[in-house]
């Protein structure tokens, strides 16, 4: 019997409203979306019937409006303001579904090793093997000042603690056997000492004895997600990731991404094969091409333009309001804050010639991010061109306007997909690994060299 055809991995990253920046000014939007549950239930459940793998939520540790932005301005983006803290909305949502993975952003910048492996150790046990951390750095000067804190230290300094984070996270999730807790009720023993691994951690960032005190993932351990483009980003993908998020516009530089990172982590022992990489794109699906352009200018008319140039500003972690919005963007000095972010869009804005304003107004429907706008069919073949050339292991769809976009995603595409043998008819599994085809790490995998 012959190997299964590869078929691509699909994730859904989702934004209350949608991932277009004028989303919820949308006639058919629910503007109160970031706090209603059943909005998160209807959406969930419409990616399970599509059997996508992953519902990925972002996250900030701040409001709005940012420093050195105008309260106009920050009022009127909808996106991390009056919304759920997300580990909190993916627990309510793994009791009313079954096989899609609940991935969510913690950030290693103000938290603590031991809080997020017990909380997505947590989330696997009340899901069933479903959890997924997607490790983020943070720059954000707000964020600090809500932990008493002066804004993080340089991107260098941010990616050595966080890799010094996520081996203690991966540590404390191989605390314990899978057959340690006994329960032995006649015997009196409740978990067998003799299958507890202590982690007994001590680095420049952390100390951290363990053993964590929640029993062995049902998927051996989380699936870790990470999103960092740039070298420090991808090295730190290469050591960690098991699911890697990435920006590009081009097939190109999708190409050389993914081989980069495949190669840096086949130099470091591990199998290409067990991490696959999922660039953002945010698909506008219609029955024709007119119909499907025609959805897309509607979004953009609701855009306000110094809107869209503070998001500029936001993405680039540099001020874009102090230019002419009608000149074309000029070189801007490197950044410590969204440096791999800041770089393409700058990058892919010198080459097109395009003035401040045009590039604002290029990146609010899908944030620099991949954006197609057509039928299944147009969409269907830019995708499988990616798929089969060594661009992609599969997508992380970016929905511009909930629910409609995330409709027509699954009703139109999804079956275009099915019907080229692309993507799946039925899970493969119940867990986030299996139907993403990775392996469960081995017992005490983490303490073999110690």
């Amino acid at each position: 019997m012959g190997r299964p055809a590869r078929q691509m991995k699909l994730g859904a990253f989702i934004n209350p409203t949608g991932q277009h920046l004028a989303a919820w000014r949308h006639p058919t939007a629910q503007a109160d979306a970031g706090v209603n549950f059943k909005h998160y239930v209807e959406l969930v459940r419409t990616l399970e019937h599509g059997r996508f793998d992953i519902f990925f939520l972002a996250d900030v540790l701040a409001t709005i409006p940012r420093t050195g932005e105008s309260m106009a301005s920050a009022s009127r983006i909808a996106h991390y303001v009056g919304n759920f803290e997300p580990l909190t909305l993916l627990s309510g949502l793994a009791a009313v579904t079954s096989n899609i993975g609940l991935v969510a952003t913690v950030t290693t910048s103000y938290n603590e090793p031991y809080h997020v492996a017990r909380k997505f150790a947590s989330l696997d046990h009340i899901s069933g093997g479903r959890s997924g951390w997607n490790l983020v750095t943070s720059s954000n000067a707000d964020e600090a000042y809500n932990f008493g804190l002066e804004p993080y230290h340089q991107h260098a300094e941010r990616y050595e603690r966080a890799r010094e984070f996520a081996e203690i996270v991966l540590g404390l999730w191989d605390s314990w056997d899978d057959d340690a807790f006994l329960r032995d009720k006649e015997g009196g023993l409740f978990f067998d000492p003799g299958k507890m691994r202590t982690l007994n951690h001590s680095g420049k960032h952390f100390s951290v004895r363990g053993p964590l005190n929640v029993p062995r993932s049902p998927q051996g351990a989380p699936v870790l997600v990470q999103a960092g483009s740039s070298d420090d980003g991808k090295s730190l993908a290469a050591d960690t990731a098991e699911v890697v998020f990435t920006a590009h516009q081009k097939i190109e530089s999708a190409q050389a991404f993914y081989a980069d990172v495949k190669s840096r982590a086949a130099q470091r022992n591990r199998n290409p094969e067990g991490m696959k990489i999922m660039p953002g794109v945010s698909p506008i699906v219609g029955r024709t091409r007119q119909e499907a352009q025609d959805k897309y200018t509607q979004l953009q008319e609701l855009i306000h333009s110094d809107v869209s140039i503070a998001l500029l500003s936001r993405m680039t972690s540099y001020d874009f309001a102090q230019f002419d919005p009608d000149a074309i963007v000029p070189e801007i000095p490197s950044v410590e804050g969204l440096k791999s972010r800041s770089e393409m869009l700058v990058r892919m804005a010198r080459q097109e010639g395009l003035t401040v304003r045009q590039l604002a107004m290029r990146i609010a429907g899908a944030r620099g991010h991949w954006q197609l706008i057509g039928t299944s069919e147009d969409i269907a073949d830019e995708l499988e061109a990616w798929f089969r050339n060594g661009a992609a292991d599969g997508f992380n769809m970016m929905p511009a306007l909930l629910p409609e976009t995330l409709d027509d995603i699954v009703r139109l595409l999804i079956p275009e997909l099915q019907r080229r043998g692309l993507f799946r008819k039925e899970y493969e599994g119940t867990t986030l690994r299996e139907n993403l085809g990775l392996l469960a790490p081995a017992n005490g995998s983490r303490f073999a060299t110690s």
